[in-house]
């Protein structure tokens, strides 16, 4: 067999895997979000920078300050999923170097002094670790529909005012609804995708 993971953890992470578009009302535990990232925080980064911050959305304050910046089609089930959350990237994620990164604290300044390179290093490796926090979702038996669209500069301004951090994308959690997934679509082949030298 060419993969050690069990066949039904593969159907549960990638062949089952969907974007849900509806939910249950059954609620997300703060347990459940943090056996979520206690999992996915091992994924790699470049030198462990972790750039990947979470702005949970429980209250429907939060919430309606969300729906503002929503596409339109995005706006009904982000209303009712169970829990919505902002993934973005922090700007200072420099700062925790000398402490992620112990063995060469002097990276901190050496590759991330400028602002231009966090903000590429830092979109780039939160958004890898967006997609760890999609698998861990996956993990927990939850189904997760994550979004881009949105105004994202009019985001930025909701939650992260001080402009330290970014918006990368949305997501939905919870238990899957009725008529929560779309079929299907169509994927590329090995052959379309792998070049070999």
């Amino acid at each position: 067999m060419a993969l050690a993971l069990d066949p039904a953890a593969q159907d549960l992470l990638f062949r089952e895997a969907r974007t849900a578009n509806t939910f249950t009302d059954e609620p997300v535990t703060e347990e459940q979000v943090q056996a979520i990232y206690d999992l996915v925080k091992y994924g790699p980064t470049a030198f462990n920078q972790s750039p990947l911050r979470l702005t949970l959305l429980r209250s429907p304050e939060s919430r309606e300050r969300l729906l503002a910046h929503m596409a339109e089609g995005n706006v009904p089930k982000t209303r009712e999923a169970p829990l919505t959350v902002v993934l973005s990237y922090d700007l200072d994620f420099h700062e925790r170097l000398p402490e992620l990164f112990p063995h060469a604290p002097h990276i901190k300044d050496a590759v991330f002094a400028e602002e231009s390179a966090r903000e590429s290093a830092g979109a780039l490796n939160a958004a890898l670790q967006a997609g760890y926090f999609i698998l861990g979702v996956r993990s927990a038996g939850l189904a997760v529909g994550p979004m881009t669209g949105f105004d994202h500069d009019g985001v930025d301004k909701e939650f992260f005012g001080d402009g330290r951090q970014r918006v990368l994308l949305v997501a939905n959690i919870g238990k899957p609804g009725p008529d929560a997934f779309a079929p299907r679509s169509p994927r590329l082949s090995y052959d379309d995708v792998v070049t070999a030298l």
